[in-house]
């Protein structure tokens, strides 16, 4: 697909996120492995302008997340964040990014095309987030889902209002807790993933088939019915991003997560390795 729409409506080249167009798939790969596609607002932008397009491709019905080299997403990317706003954390950049992280898992949740995601390899922090607001969720063998963030002091604050919606109270609150990885048969277990394969090709194939007679107001009314049925809003959204702002203006907080990206703890640079369990 010609990404000069897509380039358009970010007002420059794109660099973390690449996208592909065939039959009614609209395929949306974050491609910055060298910081884990971890997101920053420039990410965060990039995937908006990719709904946007998914939004203007009048026989797009499907729109396909994928991760790269490993990596599906590692959340926000933790020394973007650290030296995001003022030195106290909080500046507009903080709250600016917050508020856009939600929406576009808010956005997810209401599109009118169908949101999968394919996760091969790690998922982190708000890459948990991408994957819960989907409407379908397929994981290799190798991917394993973490929420760390209670190490640094933090909450995953917009993440769970999603998480919960998908998981139920118990699987989620637990992730956040113990900030124990889960893999990828335990994420099924708990309904995070819908199905472990690793290559899920024959059923994107059979969702695209459906998805190409199903009109986007149709899927766009039964998330928003289904939205009704559960919970969320305005004050969700408000809630999660104030809690992540107050976190994050804790000066122990950001040195934690500073030690964190510069010290011994900081996360491997290679990706996980596919084992047989």
């Amino acid at each position: 697909m010609d990404l000069g729409g897509l380039e358009e409506a970010v007002g420059r080249p794109c660099r973390d996120v690449r996208v592909g167009y065939r039959g009614a798939r609209l395929t949306v790969t974050l491609a910055r492995p060298d910081r884990r596609n971890s997101l920053t607002p420039g990410t965060l932008q990039e995937l908006g302008a990719a709904l946007d397009l998914a939004e203007r491709t009048e026989d797009c019905r499907l729109v396909v997340l994928e991760g790269s080299d490993g990596y599906f997403c590692t959340g926000m990317d933790l020394d973007d964040a650290a030296g995001s706003g003022q030195e106290d954390g909080t500046g507009p950049d903080l709250r600016a990014g917050a508020e856009a992280y939600y929406r576009l898992l808010d956005r997810l949740t209401r599109l009118g095309r169908m949101v999968v995601s394919h996760v091969d390899g790690q998922v982190v922090g708000g890459g948990v987030g991408l994957v819960a607001a989907s409407d379908l969720v397929y994981a290799t063998e190798r991917s394993r889902f973490s929420l760390p963030e209670a190490l640094w002091g933090l909450l995953p604050c917009s993440v769970l209002p999603f998480l919960i919606r998908r998981t139920g109270f118990q699987p989620a609150y637990t992730m956040a807790l113990s900030t124990l990885p889960v893999t990828a048969r335990q994420a099924a277990a708990c309904r995070l993933v819908d199905e472990v394969l690793d290559d899920p090709g024959d059923v994107l194939r059979r969702l695209q088939f459906r998805a190409s007679r199903v009109d986007p107001a149709t899927v766009a009314a039964l998330k928003d019915y289904a939205r009704r049925l559960g919970t969320g809003g305005e004050d969700t959204e408000r809630l999660a991003v104030d809690e992540f702002v107050t976190l994050m203006s804790d000066p122990r907080v950001r040195q934690r997560i500073r030690g964190f990206v510069t010290g011994p703890g900081a996360p491997p640079a290679s990706p996980p390795r596919a084992t047989g369990t």
